[in-house]
């Protein structure tokens, strides 16, 4: 670990500077299923500079086979939060049990966005290099080039649905938010349960402050990544948090079977709504 010295008065005291990780370690099997598939694709998105050195969000898409009908936008964002590299771990997991059978994503567009926060994941922070929760500044008029990139993306792609993925380090088991259309409870509940294969729910009354019922919490905090407040026909909107101190294994499992879970869930609920 490398080490800086401080002086205090006339005493030396050497304080720990954190490793900085690569993010380039962490997408190189992503980027490697993307150079073997018919179906991934690798874009980054956008370049802004930190302290000298220039960074851009990895992006990539997903295309399931078509379907009968529209093409189904989804937006998968995971380490908003630096110091949360479980989300972009289990995008791997996800997109490597899609390549074994495609049907899944079956019409659908999916655009991954694995590392939402590259500052904060190298210095395995919360919060950005800049000193901010990105999670707490969209759609203020944020100054954070992160924050912008994915407002862009947002509008620009209309997404059908936005999934985040979290872990939380004060939780003892699986648990998500939901807002938007009245869709999302419907899909977060079969997610969670099929991701009871690999981890428990969170059963506790209060969790993160907000009232839950089973695990599904239906406020949240302002400021988080979301569709743009006050659309007429918001997507379905679904935050997953699994438990930071659970084994790394049992998390990536678990975001990669909650997520495959919605993508079914979501095509069979469109099919009745079709039929009604």
């Amino acid at each position: 670990m490398k080490t800086t010295l401080l002086k205090n008065h006339s005493v030396t005291v050497a304080s720990p500077l954190p490793e900085r990780r690569s993010m380039d370690r962490l997408l190189a099997p992503l980027d490697q299923l993307a150079e073997n598939s018919s179906h991934l694709l690798s874009r980054s998105l956008g370049q802004f500079e930190n302290h000298g050195h220039t960074y851009s969000l990895p992006r990539y898409l997903y295309l399931g086979p078509k379907g009968g009908g529209d093409t189904i936008r989804i937006g998968i964002f995971a380490a908003i939060h630096g110091d949360e590299p479980e989300g972009a771990l289990a995008l791997t997991r996800f997109v490597a049990a899609l390549e074994r059978n495609p049907e899944i994503a079956k019409g659908f567009a999916l655009f991954l966005y694995p590392i939402c926060n590259p500052t904060g994941f190298e210095d395995n922070t919360r919060r950005s290099r800049s000193g901010k929760d990105l999670n707490h500044e969209f759609w203020k008029q944020s100054s954070e080039p992160e924050v912008s990139f994915l407002e862009a993306e947002i509008c620009l792609h209309a997404f059908d649905g936005i999934i985040t993925l979290h872990s939380d380090d004060t939780s003892d088991g699986l648990y998500g938010f939901v807002n938007g259309a009245v869709l999302s409870e419907n899909l977060i509940e079969p997610a969670l349960r099929e991701a009871e294969q690999f981890l428990p729910r969170n059963q506790r009354r209060v969790i993160d402050g907000f009232s839950a019922h089973r695990g599904i919490i239906t406020l949240g905090y302002p400021g988080v990544l979301q569709a743009v407040p006050g659309v007429s026909r918001p997507p379905f909107a679904i935050t997953l948090e699994t438990p930071q101190k659970a084994p790394l294994h049992r998390q990536v499992e678990a975001f990669s079977s909650a997520l495959q879970t919605i993508l079914v869930e979501y095509r069979y609920l469109l099919a009745i709504a079709q039929n009604i």
